[in-house]
């Protein structure tokens, strides 16, 4: 299989059919598109997240405390803890080590959460550390939220940005290059684009007004996120690329290196179906977070409107950040047998 997310159809042919015995305290269950589970503990909801981070070198502790809260704040819940588990590779010295937990305790002071335990261990074969990250948080029963609860006639609304993650990693891994023909403001500006990668406040916000359906827009960007909300909810949807806000730092770094931002990972941005977009618009911009309405919900169909024409929205092959790793991977291999 290739490097990146696992497609969809593989996932429901070789991992979704294997899930155990399912139970009643498990209110939302293992999917396609679903994030998070969440478990009834008699009165209070646990929800519970999980994901590595792999395709980023630096901040990766940060990056993994904030993209697995996101996942929670997709379904209305308040983030409690992370579990951590770290895979250091045997190249690893003790201070990159430490670098990684204060990025971590950084996070968790920002969001006010715990560390609540998990394991550490250097790993024979790793090129890099992976860090995985479960999050563990607390919702109310009659705000929850998941991928699943999208309704024909929802509006489609998307906060910030497309591309957001991806844009910040590029632009810090790939520093020097960029700076070589792209202006340097531009380049610092994509680099602070990790700041904006938490989605806690537009969740709660989103799930006190009456949101229908969420979902954090991770790997494979934007397309893969709407792809998974339709499937999820069993809906169609109708989006305007027009309509999709991407800032001019992501047009640069993805003109530079021949990407779509559409298909680039873009924690920083959740995707929402709610009853009434605009009042949802409102709500989110008086807690300092800009949305737009980016389409609607259908009956059925997954349609992208670009460029005057319709294209059928599926997701992402891989994500557009995997394309260029891999590519300057392999450039770094060639010019080193040269």
């Amino acid at each position: 299989m290739r490097v990146g997310k696992i497609p969809p159809q593989v996932l429901e042919s070789c991992v979704l059919p294997y899930l155990g015995q399912r139970r009643p305290e498990v209110l939302v269950h293992s999917g396609l598109g679903v994030d998070s589970a969440v478990v009834d503990l008699g009165g209070e909801l646990c929800v519970l997240s999980s994901d590595p981070i792999t395709g980023a070198t630096h901040n990766l502790g940060w990056l993994a405390v904030n993209v697995s809260c996101n996942d929670l704040a997709a379904n209305g819940a308040e983030p409690v803890g992370v579990m951590v588990t770290l895979l250091a590779a045997e190249r690893t010295a003790e201070d990159d080590l430490k670098q990684i937990m204060k990025d971590i305790h950084r996070a968790c002071l920002e969001l006010g959460i715990e560390v609540l335990g998990g394991h550490t261990e250097v790993t024979q074969g790793l090129p890099a550390p992976i860090l995985c990250m479960t999050a563990v948080g607390k919702a109310v029963a009659g705000r929850l939220v998941n991928a699943m609860g999208a309704r024909v006639g929802d509006d489609v609304v998307l906060t910030k940005a497309a591309g957001l993650e991806g844009t910040a990693v590029l632009a810090s891994d790939f520093e020097a290059e960029l700076l070589q023909h792209l202006d340097p403001t531009i380049v610092k500006s994509a680099q602070s684009f990790l700041s904006r990668i938490s989605v806690v406040t537009e969740g709660t916000t989103a799930a006190r007004c009456g949101a229908n359906a969420m979902h954090d827009v991770t790997e494979g960007g934007v397309l893969t996120a709407l792809y998974e909300m339709a499937v999820a909810s069993q809906v169609g949807v109708e989006v305007w690329a027009e309509n999709i806000p991407v800032l001019p730092e992501t047009v640069a770094i993805c003109d530079y290196f021949g990407l779509d931002p559409f298909s680039l990972v873009s924690s920083g941005a959740m995707l929402i179906a709610a009853p009434s977009g605009a009042a949802l618009v409102g709500e989110l911009s008086a807690q300092g977070v800009p949305a737009s309405i980016i389409g609607r919900v259908t009956a059925n169909g997954r349609v992208l409107h670009r460029r005057g024409r319709q294209e059928e929205i599926v997701p992402a092959e891989r994500d557009e950040l995997w394309r260029v790793l891999e590519a300057r991977a392999k450039r770094a291999e060639s010019e080193g047998r040269a």
